[in-house]
């Protein structure tokens, strides 16, 4: 594919004061496009060292007795943190339909502005192919991990639904559909929306909220913040999408959850079993983004006043001094390295939605933004996965998370034409 830059926008855009090197950035996203032809749509994962079956025994004893588990997982904990290249000793490269679903996203939203037949194309492969991967024996469709997923909770097995990557797959054919206006893509996204609403089981929490399990089936994980925040913004984005209030009801329970489980200091820990109590960056972030989306599409007050808590925590605890993406402000355990390209690509997606309304957010995505261009892209155009505590992981990750970068990229380039088009 050729990497000739058209001009999408000028040189520069601006946020709030905060100069944004579009040019830069359009240049970044083709040369991942063209690394991404050739490297192909498998890849290894995060999970990688704990899909088979004698790993995640390993990862079960550690969560069953943490000394014998500790000398248990070891090898693999060595292996990530000092040769994470080696990761292919303990599985095989796959395919995620959670990045497929954001690959879609962002070559729909190329579409929006540049070559539109040719990236229409491409969205429409990765719609197809998720059509292809759907978890079998479900009514409706749906989507989760190709492998089995170890918890604390127990095994979530191959092809179980997922509640954090459902949305995103409707997203993506809502997004290919807002271009083409092809039923197809509707119908699927009406079944999705069923999945959503009928598959997974709620939990009174309060007389106001309820909390929704993690996957069809509640054993595997009930109180799990954004879990929730996912679900309530797929059924109200459903219930605009279809003119159906059944889903906005439920969404309305699960919303509610997740303001209830903030923290007074804006925080939110990761579940509210008094178990999982870390905080981290990504998972703030997914929980702010489905606040933002909700409030765009209802105007809700209380997302507002939590978003308005939250940025500020997210702000002054989840970045150092210089404004770089930090993993934990509340860590669940020692880590093996120091900076997580999620971090970044999720800090692009929530700063881009609420841009302009957050100073210190905005001058943050300078920073992030300029990082990703002068250090985690490589030469070859991919971007490198962890920073370690002594060099950088560079095996290339599909679902953690080059897909969510390059989707967070496309998005910022498309909302920076749309800005170049109103002046």
């Amino acid at each position: 594919m050729s990497t000739e830059v058209k001009p999408i926008a000028p040189a520069m855009g601006e946020v709030a004061g905060n100069v944004i090197p579009t040019e830069q950035v359009h240049k970044s996203v083709l040369r991942f496009i063209d690394w991404l032809q050739n490297y192909g749509e498998v890849s290894y994962d995060f999970q990688s060292y704990f899909s088979s079956d004698l790993t995640r025994a390993a990862k079960a004893l550690y969560y069953k007795n943490p000394i014998l588990g500790t000398i248990a997982v070891s090898p693999m904990v060595f292996s990530e943190a000092f040769v994470p290249s080696a990761r292919r000793l303990f599985w095989k490269p796959q395919r995620f339909p959670i990045a497929d679903a954001h690959y879609a996203m962002g070559f729909g939203l190329l579409a929006k502005f540049s070559q539109p037949e040719n990236y229409h194309k491409r969205a429409v492969h990765f719609l197809e192919v998720l059509l292809e991967t759907r978890c079998p024996g479900y009514e409706n469709y749906c989507w989760g991990y190709p492998f089995n997923w170890e918890t604390v909770r127990g095994t979530i097995v191959s092809g179980t639904p997922l509640i954090t990557t459902v949305p995103y797959v409707y997203e993506a054919f809502r997004e290919v559909y807002q271009f083409d206006s092809n039923p197809k893509w509707r119908q699927i996204m009406q079944s999705i929306a069923q999945h959503g609403l009928l598959d997974y089981k709620d939990f009174k929490a309060s007389d106001t909220a309820s909390s929704c399990s993690y996957t069809p089936f509640p054993e595997n994980s009930v109180g799990v913040v954004n879990a929730n925040a996912y679900r309530a913004f797929l059924l109200t984005c459903a219930a605009f999408d279809f003119s159906d209030e059944k889903y906005a009801k439920v969404a309305e329970r699960n919303l509610n959850f997740v303001l209830e489980a903030q923290s007074p200091d804006g925080s939110w820990r990761y579940a509210t079993d008094g178990r999982r109590d870390f905080v981290d960056h990504f998972h703030t972030c997914f929980v702010l983004k489905a606040l933002a989306k909700i409030e765009a599409l209802t105007g809700h007050p209380g997302c507002t006043k939590a978003i308005e808590k939250g940025i500020d925590y997210y702000t002054k605890n989840l970045f150092d001094e210089n404004g770089v993406p930090k993993p934990f402000s509340r860590a669940p355990r020692l880590t093996v390295y120091r900076r997580e390209l999620y971090d970044y690509a999720e800090c692009i997606n929530l700063s881009v939605l609420l841009r302009g309304r957050f100073p210190k957010l905005d001058q943050n995505l300078s920073v992030v933004i300029n990082q990703i261009l002068t250090r985690w892209q490589k030469p070859d155009g991919s971007f490198r996965s962890r920073q370690l505590h002594l060099g950088w992981d560079n095996t290339p990750m599909h679902r953690w998370a080059s897909s969510q970068l390059f989707r967070s990229l496309c998005f910022l380039l498309y909302r920076t034409t749309q800005d170049v088009a109103r002046a």
